[in-house]
This record gives structure tokens, C-alpha cells and sequence, in this order.
């Protein structure tokens, strides 16, 4: 107890002496009123006005001191005896229970008084209610600094206005950046499509999570190239690491477009098992701030991690850092092969207080810079909700800061999870810039897919700022339009350009592009094309020496270890063209009801009237090995879209 609260009770002590001293003497002063008929209504008066000693106050009826009473007024309080009560009055203001409830005296019957003291005690209980007023607007202002209000602060809070209604439902801060579909592009005039390599998956399960939650998602959402690369779609790998991966095309009717075609584009990174992966440094960085205080957040990351932990190696380590409101190292970097070590750490995190994770990034690559290994596996995990609010939350800066690490050769991946104030803008950027991957976890099954079974393509990279370009022949192509891939697209000159960032490909990574083209026929026209030719475009044949080639594709990658890239480059023949879609392979066409799903769930601007029912047709039909059985939910989660469209 502090010296203030010490003076309050000695203050009330003496308020109270005083009180029953002056009482007694306002008594002896009064005339004698026991012959007086007193009726119950004046009792309940005089009950009401005794209630002012004990710090209630109710409404002054507006009656001014009668300045001709017969009686001697009661005498003033003095000076420090009234710094006294009023020091009471706050004391129990702040501190006591509600006041049990008074009589209700109407206006309308309320007996004249003929006490000579009476106008004094009015204005004493308007000097009361004002001081009370006083009290309670100070008790409020350092109420909303501490976050905590007294009781009398609380009782005097205005209430809600009948006409409002509470929020039906709970208040969504889920973050996502905007973008528009890539447009359709005349080869005559933009014969170049550049674009990153995409391997992250974190929008298909974000939006499987909303689906399974019976909402639909926003279309931001929505990235089309996450959904297709979600899956596996058994293309050949290559035999060495000398060049490492496979580039593979397929070129077959659109099933939402009689009138043009879909060019796939596959690539398959070399496959390293996991136990030949090289020792790895792992620094887990984890969000235990108040936000991630649900099953879907911090304990849902917990028994993820695990997962991965369980998998590790002697000659791996792993070290936990967290942060909040301010960052801390949880387990210095430890030995696979003290598990049970590293469980206790993880099984000890819990959530509170504000979200710091700049900091949190710094530190975290702190410690995984003192155990770098050569050669070797040096990666920073960072699973959070995303959302930032304190320190460093600027995105762009934080964008920066993961750039500057990544030069350090360690690589970011992030994990998001949870809703309600998911930032997955956020997540998909930062692993963008720090040279790693991006997963959303929404069930523990997911986490098996990501840190165990494709635990390779998550932690070993094995080529860095892989970039796809792909040149039409404008005497075959009369136009193109890249599906998905919107926030990884390249100006031209860039695709040369070693300095320009690209994404990373993971060993056994699949990646998958889907172009539509129109194709131009005998009479130098096409039926699918969107656009009209133009008038005074230039009408030379540059292309017919090559008329049996549809496109040139090109790919640029460098090895993790290397500055300089290297150059491969495919033709793409006319000839490959299969005109009937039962005859393409069950990838392209499993492929391509993905693609359509995707686009359906953003718009469906360029599907037409293909609709949910022809998505789960053609899926149904196409789902080939599917050992995890991942193409199966991904038919229930088109039947759950359909449903919800419906509502």
C-alpha cells in the first residue's frame, strides 16, 4: 500500500468525525420536531438528502438558499475539514461497491421543507455532484491511458443508443495486396512475356481455410498460379545437377474456349532425398504476441514445428527465437539430436502483448549467422499471423530489411497462419525478398506436407532467380495472355539482367505456367482473338521462316552458390498440338481445371460459361496418382465453392 492510499484512509477516518460532530450540532440547533406530523414522504426526503455524507448524489431540484429563515444558518465547514470530505467522496468513488438503491422520491410530491438548514445542504450537494463529476472525468482519462477504469468511471459511461447494433459478425483485418488479371496481348505488338517463377502455395490453402469456414473468398485472395503449383504433376526430373531441372510443354484445346488453346509450361527441379540433404542451420522465429492466442494460431505452429523437429538430424540444428512486444532467444542453436530439448522449448512459448517483428527478423538472423555452416542449409522460419504493430511495420521497410539479409546468404521462409487479421501480403513479399517460400498452414495435415514430406523443395534450393521468358511467332500466335503469376511479371529487358531478383526453385520443386493463345489460321485471322488488328501495323513475315514454331521459350537461372546466370532456351512447336482434350495427358487437363477454378473464384472475366460443375467434371476425370490425396480434396473444395456460391 502507498503512502497516497494511507493518506486517503486516514482522510476518510477524519471526514467521517467530523461529519457526525457537525451533525449533533445542526440537531441542537433545530427546532424540536418530534410533535411535527411527519409523513412518509418527508422520511424518504430526508433519507435521500443523508445520502450525500456517504457519496451519493442525487439531481438538485434547483431551489436557491432562503436568505429570510428564521433560524440561524449552519456554520461553514472549515477549509481543511472540506479538503477532507471531498478527498472521501473520491476515495469511495473510486474504490466502493454500487451504492444499494434509494427511494424514488417524484418531483410532484415531494414536500416543502420548512428545516432552516435545508438550502445549505443543497448547495453542498451541488459542490458534491460536481466534485464527483470532476473525479469521475480524471478516473476516465487515466482509465483509457491504463486500459483499466474504476467503477464510477464505468457506471457514467454513456450507453448505447438502442438504434445501434453490436457488429453480427466478427471484425476482419485480413490483409491482401490488389491486383488486376494480366491482360490479352497481340503478338504483333508485345511478342515478349517475361515473369518470375512462382513456387509458393500459401494462397490455395489460405482460401481452402475461408471456404472451409463458409465464406468465399475475396478476390485479392486469389493468386491462380499458387493454386496450379499446389500440386504434383509427375514431371520428369533431370538426372544430375549440371542442369537442374527439366523444362517440359504441352499444347492442347482450353476447355473454357473452343476457339484457343492452352500452352502449358512444366519444370521439375532435381530431387534430393531428405536424408542426402547438407547439415542445415534452422532458426525458428515465432510470433507469441497476443494475436496469436487461439488453437489456429501459436498451438497450431507448435505441434507444426514438432513435425519438422522430429525429422531433423544430429548434424542439424535448430534454434528458437521469439518475439512480442520486444524479442528474445527461447533455445541457442541446438543439435538434432537433443529433440526432447527442443520440444520443451517449443511446448513452453505463449502468447501475449504487442507484435514486434522487425525485431524479432533481426535477431533471428542474428543467431543464424553464429551457427552458419558452409556449404550447408541456412534458413530463418518465421510463422506468425503477419501482423506487425509495433516497431519496425512499415512495409516497405521490412521488405528492405529481409533484402539486405538475404546478401548474408540465409534464406527466409514464412509460415502464416490463423484469420482474422491474417497479413498475407505481408507473408508472400517477405519470402519473396528473402530468396525463400511461402506455405499457409491451416491444419496439421498441412504441415505434414510442407515440413515433412516436401521438407527438400522447402529447405534446399537448388537454382536461384529463375525467370521464364517466352517470344511468339506472330505468324502463328495472335495473341497470348499469361494466367496468374500477376505480381511476378518482368519488364523485357530484366529477363537479362542479373541483378534483378527472381524466384527460387526448391530440389523436387514442380512449377507450373498456362498460357491461352490464338492461334492465327490459313487466312492470317483468328476466331479466338479479343482484338481487332491493326489497320497500319507492320505487315512483314518475319515469322515465316520459322512457321512451324508456335513460341521460343527461354529460362534464366543461377546456381545457389553463383552470381552469373545461365541460359537455357526451348522451341515450342506447332506440332505438338493435340486437338482433343481427352487425348491430352491427365496433368494438363487436372492443370487446367485448377487454372479454371481460380479464375472462376476471381471473376471469371475470360471462362465464359464454364462453371463449377464443368470444373469438378473435368478434375473428377483427370486426378491421376494422387497418393496423399490431395486432387480428391480439391473436387470437395469446388463442391463446398458451389454450395456458398448458391447461398
Amino acid at each position: 500500500m502507498n503512502s497516497r492510499n494511507i493518506w486517503l484512509i486516514i482522510a476518510t477516518i477524519i471526514a467521517l468525525i467530523v461529519t457526525a460532530s457537525s451533525t449533533a450540532r445542526q440537531e441542537k440547533q433545530s427546532p424540536d420536531i418530534n410533535n411535527t406530523d411527519i409523513n412518509s414522504s418527508d422520511i424518504k426526503s430526508s433519507a435521500i438528502e443523508s445520502s450525500t455524507i456517504v457519496g451519493t448524489t442525487p439531481q438538485s431540484t434547483g431551489q436557491t438558499p432562503n436568505a429570510s429563515a428564521s433560524q440561524p444558518a449552519t456554520p461553514a465547514k472549515p477549509h481543511r475539514q472540506k479538503e477532507a470530505d471531498e478527498t472521501a467522496a473520491d476515495l469511495k468513488l473510486a474504490i466502493a461497491p454500487p451504492p444499494p438503491p434509494q427511494p424514488r422520491v417524484d418531483a410532484e410530491i415531494r414536500p416543502q421543507t420548512t428545516h432552516q438548514n435545508r438550502p445549505t445542504r443543497k448547495l453542498e450537494k451541488s459542490q458534491a455532484q460536481a466534485n464527483e463529476q470532476a473525479v469521475i472525468a480524471e478516473e476516465a482519462k487515466i482509465g483509457r491511458a491504463t486500459g483499466v477504469l474504476s467503477y464510477s468511471a464505468q457506471a457514467s459511461a454513456v450507453p448505447v443508443p438502442p438504434q445501434w447494433r453490436v457488429p453480427s459478425e466478427p471484425l476482419n483485418r485480413e490483409n491482401y495486396a490488389h491486383f488486376d488479371h494480366n491482360p490479352v496481348l497481340r503478338v504483333t505488338e508485345n511478342p515478349v512475356s517475361t515473369f518470375s517463377i512462382d513456387v509458393d502455395t500459401g494462397s490455395y490453402t489460405n482460401v481452402r481455410r475461408m471456404l472451409r469456414q463458409g465464406q468465399m473468398p475475396v478476390k485479392d485472395a486469389v493468386r491462380v498460379e499458387e493454386f496450379i503449383n499446389y500440386f504434383n504433376y509427375e514431371y520428369p526430373a533431370p538426372d544430375s545437377l549440371q542442369q537442374p531441372f527439366n523444362v517440359i510443354t504441352e499444347l492442347g484445346p482450353t476447355p473454357w474456349n473452343a476457339n484457343t488453346q492452352l500452352l502449358q509450361i512444366g519444370i521439375k527441379a532435381y530431387e534430393v532425398a531428405a536424408e542426402q540433404l547438407p547439415p542445415s542451420n534452422l532458426v525458428f522465429l515465432v510470433d507469441v504476441s497476443g494475436s496469436m492466442r487461439s488453437p489456429d494460431k501459436l498451438q497450431l505452429l507448435v505441434n507444426s514445428l514438432k513435425l519438422l523437429v522430429n525429422n531433423m538430424r544430429t548434424k542439424d540444428s535448430m534454434a528458437l527465437v521469439v518475439y512480442a512486444g520486444a524479442s528474445g532467444v527461447v533455445l541457442e542453436p541446438t543439435s538434432g539430436q537433443y529433440k526432447s530439448k527442443i520440444i520443451a522449448a517449443l511446448d513452453g512459448l505463449t502468447a501475449g502483448g504487442s507484435t514486434n517483428g522487425g525485431a524479432g527478423i533481426r535477431l533471428a538472423y542474428a543467431k543464424a549467422r553464429e551457427a552458419y555452416i558452409d556449404n550447408g542449409i541456412n534458413r530463418v522460419i518465421l510463422a506468425t499471423d503477419g501482423d506487425f504493430n509495433v516497431g519496425t511495420v512499415n512495409f516497405e521497410a521490412l521488405k528492405n530489411l529481409v533484402e539486405d539479409k538475404r546478401k548474408t546468404g540465409i534464406s527466409l521462409t514464412t509460415l502464416g497462419f490463423g484469420s482474422g487479421n491474417y497479413n498475407d501480403q505481408l507473408m508472400e513479399q517477405l519470402a519473396d525478398k528473402g530468396n525463400g517460400n511461402y506455405a499457409y498452414i491451416d491444419t496439421l495435415n498441412e504441415a505434414q506436407k510442407v515440413l515433412v514430406n516436401e521438407m527438400s523443395s522447402t529447405l534446399q534450393t537448388v537454382a536461384k532467380d529463375v525467370k521464364i521468358q517466352l517470344e511468339f511467332n506472330p505468324a502463328v500466335v495472335a495473341e497470348y495472355r499469361l494466367i496468374g503469376y500477376e505480381n511476378r511479371a518482368l519488364r523485357r529487358e530484366d529477363f537479362n539482367n542479373d541483378k534483378i531478383d527472381a524466384g527460387e526453385i526448391g530440389a523436387g520443386h514442380t512449377v507450373t505456367a498456362l498460357y491461352e493463345i490464338a492461334l492465327v489460321d490459313a487466312n492470317g485471322t483468328s476466331k479466338g482473338a479479343y482484338m481487332d488488328e491493326l489497320r497500319y501495323a507492320n505487315k512483314t513475315d518475319n515469322g515465316k521462316p520459322f512457321a512451324n514454331e508456335l513460341a521460343l521459350l527461354r529460362l534464366r537461372y543461377k546456381k545457389p552458390t553463383e552470381d552469373s546466370s545461365r541460359l537455357i532456351e526451348t522451341p515450342v512447336s506447332k506440332k505438338q498440338l493435340i486437338n482433343n482434350l481427352a487425348q491430352t495427358s491427365s496433368r494438363y487437363r487436372f492443370a487446367a481445371s485448377v487454372a479454371a477454378f481460380g479464375q472462376i473464384l476471381r471473376g471469371g472475366d475470360f471462362t465464359q460459361t464454364f462453371a463449377l460443375d464443368d470444373v469438378m467434371e473435368l478434375a473428377r476425370h483427370s486426378r491421376g496418382n494422387d497418393a496423399w490425396g490431395y486432387r480428391s480434396e480439391f473436387l470437395n473444395m469446388v463442391n463446398l465453392a458451389k454450395s456458398l456460391q448458391r447461398s
